[in-house]
């Protein structure tokens, strides 16, 4: 088995619980899997190649936990700058419908293709993707080597406007069904293929167009399957109130009241809570996220972009959420993810000592492989996947280090 050595200036290794400096340093890596990290000079034994690191930093590769790849990055510069009051600035109900409209199977495709080289450059490696083409999505991650997730989304009903004033639901629950079935048969023939980098997990789309039923079958066949889960919910105020309206309880709440929460579940976005200015209903739904150890998965600038943000960021850490970090659709960077999640939790708390650099690089690293129960994902550390980025310190980019 091939060993390598990677000398590097800078290695952010993980030791005793956390990422830790570690300057001149090394790293050896004997197949897929890091073997030492330590000073330079520490490892003694032959290898089959030395990569020179020198005036470089090497991280751990980003765990990005909510993606829509098949459909980015078609709305760039489609949906920013409009959103009706009515449907509290989202996006999701006019625009998205008439932009999956005019796909095809060729344009998802190509969007594919392009948003795994996006998520490459911009440091991804591993990727959780909710779609409507999985085995595509699993051809695309073989041919540049990405170690990806795939959640084929099904529902049982779809929310639709005809007047631009109210949103409303078109319900085939027999559809949710057969997704559900399609989707555990996918995950049953793929998990673990291209030698582990393959993964599956199941997501039923919306909290608010899936019914009780779906979502209780998912919660068993996830259990059974050993597959961790994801759901949108608390994305949209049009969708709070909706649940209200039809259950007098949070998503939240009524995820928590029917069993569907837990430590394998990672829910998007979870930014119109209870409570919040967004709701002004009272509630403590960031409480139950703890409680009940569900993952969030937040995608800031998918938000950020049409005057929604999440209230906040450091709220829900101090609260011990496990918050990982999505990039959702465009622009499929892990690096703006980092930076807007940072910056947009100063605004809002107005203060400048929360959301630090450290608290979003841990997100983006530590959560994410906590999320899929991976403790060899997300660090530099012996027996941790060698998924590595080495960051050229004397870039325009990175200067001064």
């Amino acid at each position: 088995m091939t060993r390598k050595r990677i000398d590097a200036s800078h290695v952010i290794a993980y030791q005793d619980g956390g990422h830790r400096h570690l300057q001149d340093g090394v790293v050896v890596i004997e197949g897929h899997e890091i073997i030492h990290v330590g000073p330079q000079g520490s490892w003694e034994h032959p290898v089959d190649e030395v990569i020179d690191g020198q005036g470089m930093v090497v991280t751990p590769g980003f765990i990005n936990t909510h993606t829509h790849l098949y459909e980015s990055p078609l709305d760039k510069s489609f949906v920013e700058d409009k959103g009706r009051r009515q449907f509290y600035l989202s996006g999701l109900f006019e625009y998205l419908p008439v932009r999956s409209a005019a796909m095809d199977d060729e344009a998802a495709h190509a969007c594919l293709a392009y948003s795994m080289t996006e998520l490459l450059r911009t440091g991804t490696t591993t990727v959780m993707e909710i779609g409507s083409y999985p085995e595509e999505a699993v051809r695309q991650a073989a041919k540049v080597g990405m170690r990806l997730y795939m959640g084929p989304g099904y529902r049982s009903g779809r929310w639709y406007t005809d007047d631009g004033k109210e949103v409303k639901y078109a319900w085939d629950e027999a559809a949710g069904l057969r997704g559900m079935e399609r989707a555990v048969r996918f995950i049953e023939e793929y998990d673990g293929q291209q030698n582990g980098r393959i993964k599956g997990f199941l997501s039923p789309s919306q909290v608010d167009t899936c019914t009780e039923d779906l979502l209780r079958r998912s919660r068993e066949a996830a259990t059974s399957l050993g597959v961790p889960m994801a759901l949108h919910t608390s994305q949209s105020g049009n969708e709070f109130l909706e649940m209200t309206r039809r259950h007098g309880v949070t998503p939240i709440e009524w995820l928590r009241d029917i069993g569907f929460l837990g430590p394998d579940v990672i829910l998007g976005h979870c930014i119109i809570l209870a409570p919040g200015t967004w709701t002004n209903w009272a509630g403590d739904d960031i409480g139950i996220l703890a409680d009940t150890g569900t993952n969030v998965a937040h995608c800031v600038w998918v938000f950020a972009r049409r005057g929604i943000a999440m209230e906040s960021f450091a709220r829900y850490l101090e609260r011990g959420v496990n918050m990982t970090l999505g990039t959702d659709t465009c622009p499929q960077s892990m690096i703006d993810g980092l930076r807007y999640t940072a910056v947009v939790s100063k605004i809002v708390d107005r203060q400048t000592e929360v959301a630090t650099a450290g608290d979003v690089f841990n997100a983006a690293t530590l959560a994410g492989a906590k999320a899929l129960n991976r403790d060899d994902l997300g660090r530099i550390a012996p027996g941790a996947k060698a998924d590595l980025l080495l960051w050229r310190g004397d870039s325009i980019f990175m200067a001064p280090l």
